[in-house]
């Protein structure tokens, strides 16, 4: 039996005519019989009845392949796309082999997912990422010796990446920042002043020297009890003889680069820097003269000299804003003091009145007082009055007076020549530090999660921080190029003010109110992003009846969205 398709043509309209027919031989003679019409089937079925009349065997799509496996591929593909486009391999190390692999592995995980070493080996075998490097069968001791092997290239990787990103006479960031740890066998950690807010908890402190656009090159890690300024001059050794950069200018707070480190700084040729008085500093500045507050009525930036910073430029900044924010603030903290103190006040009328709960002497009182007084630092704004059965409190009127007169000021010390820096270009200079701080957001806010460190063993921290900055270097990239779809700024506007705030583009604005982009898609943060790619999948494929042999690979269709961001990127999920 077979399939006969007959054509007639009828004026200009042509008919078809669709039959099953059967060949019979009759004698020495083969004729043929109709034994059914086709005509008013559909073409598919039609399709299906020929062929199968014609000997194929046809089976359902889900009958003749079978998926084997699936993984989500496609925010691995783009964390790993660009750090290949970013030349990591080659920085880690310039000949292959599997330490470099699995530690390419473990940067790209604490991107997607940061997580215990452990728990790493399980997402090597649950996503792409496994089986792109080869290392899906890695332990949780491999990654250990894997670590231990990049701890010993630190020094030629941040080589190699100062030679990239800094230059003589280019501007270096440098801040410090703490993270605390679980246990107590790491010599490094100690009890220290902690930004976590965790002040019993022991903890480490790293220091990160990145260029003036916020490129990571360096980091370092000290003990946890480290003073800021002591780490300073370590960081201008490294640049100069390691980096064999010899002219910079460094940035830094006033915190870290104090008198004391600049005065040692004067000392080593080719360094110039921009860092900013203390408040006591800056009062000294008023009372002499040298910066007289009633010329900003009408200005916000005006750089001074004084004789005791010989050589040097004084850069006097007056932010509006900042002022009523500090104004605000400093009025939270004497209420919220008051509070605390009223407290007090009512223990020991009690105490006077001979009320059990009550507070009597002065040694109790005064004990008790010093444990509230200070709680919001603004003892030095009260006056107390203690006796054995009484206490009183005020605010000293003329002290809160004098801070306030300051409240918006801030001045920048340089002795970076006018015609390298001039007076904006020393204030964005020293704002610029932003880029630091906004790294250690990434670092320990959100999505690399350097914080708690479980390390034990010296080393070991040291190589947890320096993946931690390689992961970074790998997302910032990734950031700047998707900035289109995220809640960013992609082409922020010129500062017309050095001083105020920085202003944001219409596009910017737009992307914040109606939260779609120009072209429709919906933006997304950096990491809701990176979930939605996780939905292109690589799925394993075997065709039926085949062997393992025949199986191949098969990417999920990319929604438009997901298409936009691998355009940005430059890359493409099918391509690894």
């Amino acid at each position: 039996m077979h399939v006969v398709r007959i054509k007639r043509r009828h004026g200009e309209r042509e008919y078809e005519t669709v039959l099953i027919r059967q060949s019979y031989r009759d004698g020495p003679s083969v004729k043929n019989r109709t034994l059914a019409n086709l005509s008013a089937l559909p073409a598919a079925t039609i399709e299906v009845i020929r062929r199968s009349l014609a000997g194929e065997e046809l089976v359902s799509a889900h009958e003749a392949l079978t998926i084997e496996r699936s993984w989500p591929h496609g925010h691995v593909a783009a964390v790993l796309g660009t750090a290949g486009k970013l030349g990591l391999e080659a920085l880690l190390d310039a000949e292959p082999s599997r330490q470099r692999d699995l530690v390419l592995a473990m940067v790209v995980a604490r991107i997607l997912q940061p997580a215990s070493k452990l728990a790493t080996t399980r997402l090597l075998g649950t996503t792409s990422l496994g089986s792109l490097l080869h290392v899906e069968d890695a332990s949780e001791d491999e990654l250990y010796g894997a670590m231990d092997w990049l701890l010993a290239r630190q020094e030629q990787i941040e080589g190699r990446l100062a030679k990239r990103y800094l230059k003589s006479g280019d501007v270096v960031l440098y801040d410090l920042s703490s993270s605390y740890l679980e246990g107590e066998h790491c010599p490094l950690a100690r009890r220290g002043h902690s930004r976590d807010g965790k002040p019993g908890k022991l903890q480490v402190e790293f220091g990160l020297l990145t260029n003036a656009e916020g490129a990571p090159i360096a980091i370092e890690v000290f003990a946890g009890n480290t003073g800021d300024p002591s780490t300073f001059m370590s960081q201008v050794a490294k640049v100069k003889e390691r980096f064999r950069v010899d002219e910079v200018v460094w940035v830094a707070d006033r915190g870290m680069l104090t008198g004391a480190q600049v005065a040692k700084l004067q000392e080593v040729t080719g360094n110039r820097w921009v860092t900013a008085l203390r408040a006591p500093t800056i009062k000294q500045l008023v009372e002499t003269g040298t910066i007289q507050l009633s010329l900003f009525d009408t200005q916000n930036l005006l750089e001074v000299t004084d004789p005791a910073y010989p050589g040097e430029r004084l850069v006097v900044c007056f932010n509006p804003l900042l002022a009523e924010k500090r104004a605000k603030k400093r009025e939270d903290m004497l209420a919220a003091t008051e509070k605390e103190l009223a407290k007090v006040a009512a223990m020991v009328e009690r105490g006077a009145a001979g009320g059990r709960a009550g507070l009597v002497g002065a040694a109790a009182i005064g004990e008790r007082v010093g444990r509230v007084v200070n709680k919001y630092e603004m003892a030095k704004h009260f006056i107390r009055t203690i006796t054995d059965k009484s206490f009183t409190y005020a605010r000293r009127e003329e002290s809160i007076a004098k801070e306030a007169a300051l409240d918006g000021f801030y001045v920048l010390r340089t002795n970076v020549l006018a015609k390298q820096l001039d007076t904006a270009g020393v204030v964005l200079a020293y704002k610029s530090l932003a880029h630091v701080e906004r790294a250690f957001r990434h670092f320990k806010l959100s999505d690399l999660e350097v914080r708690p460190i479980y390390h034990y063993t010296e080393g070991r921290v040291r190589a947890h921080l320096l993946l931690c900055m390689l992961a970074y270097l790998v997302q910032r990239v990734m950031q700047q190029a998707l900035a289109p779809l995220l809640f960013v700024d992609e082409t922020p506007p010129a500062r017309p003010d050095p001083v105020g705030p920085a202003p944001r583009s219409a596009a910017a604005k737009r992307k914040d109110q109606t939260k779609r982009t120009a072209d429709g898609h919906p933006v997304q943060s950096f990491r809701t992003l990176l979930a939605t790619l996780t939905t292109i999948v690589k799925n394993r494929v075997i065709p039926r009846g085949a062997d393992a042999k025949a199986a191949f690979d098969m990417i999920t269709q990319p929604t438009p969205l997901q298409e936009r961001a691998f355009a940005l990127l430059g890359l493409s999920p099918g391509s690894m």
